[in-house]
């Protein structure tokens, strides 16, 4: 059991790091996440190899045979050094993964000095953005556009049923809930455009719940929120 377990074990972890699980990283919070991913992986594949060898074994070696139908086997007595064992492990590892997981959580949602909000509303079925201008009229768009290298937060909200708003390429996701506002916060590393899903089943159409966050250089975003602001005042 022991040899088959390292090697399934060795072999479940090279696939699973090996695997290109999510799309191109674009915001500097998705390379904490995707290494926190892996770490879950290296932890998670030797304890579910460690179960399945385990109960394979068991129902190879001590199966029940024809004829023994009627037998009952030998009547035995817990071992409790190996059940404080196997209930203290677990533990220390779930423990040391949530204080890891704590911590990545507490990195990505650190608040920087310079910072802009995105109102997100959601509804069926589709999302809307709103940029606060100070002293002006709020910019809105059913479009994403983000500045490259700008932190921002995302406020969250929907107007009828939980929806869920989420760029995989941002790795971040929070449901829109009815009477909450939500927050996260990212920032874009990479320029291009990049899906926007509805991570909650929201009716019918959610499947069409479909828009697309466009990273643009800081001087682009800066011309097309000129653009925006103009159409907004007249």
């Amino acid at each position: 059991m022991v040899v088959v377990g390292v090697i399934a074990s060795a072999i479940g972890i090279a696939l699973g790091l090996w695997i290109d699980w999510f799309p191109a990283q674009a915001s500097t919070q998705a390379k904490e996440i995707d290494t926190l991913w892996d770490v879950l992986i290296i932890a998670s594949v030797p304890v579910f190899v460690l179960v399945m060898v385990v109960v394979g074994t068991a129902i190879i070696k001590f199966r029940q045979r024809p004829g023994e139908e009627l037998k009952d086997g030998p009547p035995t007595h817990g071992n409790t050094r190996l059940e404080v064992i196997w209930t203290a492990l677990p533990a220390i590892i779930i423990v040391g993964l949530v204080i890891y997981a704590w911590q990545v959580l507490e990195t990505i949602d650190k608040k920087p000095s310079s910072e802009m909000v995105v109102v997100v509303t959601g509804q069926q079925f589709t999302w809307t953005f709103e940029y606060p201008q100070p002293g002006g009229k709020p910019v809105r768009t059913n479009q994403l556009y983000v500045p490259q290298g700008q932190s921002i937060e995302f406020k969250i909200k929907s107007v009828d049923v939980i929806h869920d708003f989420w760029v995989p390429a941002f790795r971040i996701k929070m449901d829109a809930v009815p009477g909450i506002t939500g927050s996260y916060r990212i920032t874009p590393t990479r320029t291009g455009d990049y899906a926007i899903v509805c991570a909650e089943l929201c009716g019918l159409g959610h499947s069409t719940m479909r828009q697309t966050a466009h990273v643009l250089s800081r001087e682009r975003f800066d011309a097309w929120m000129v653009a925006q602001q103009k159409g907004a005042a007249s």
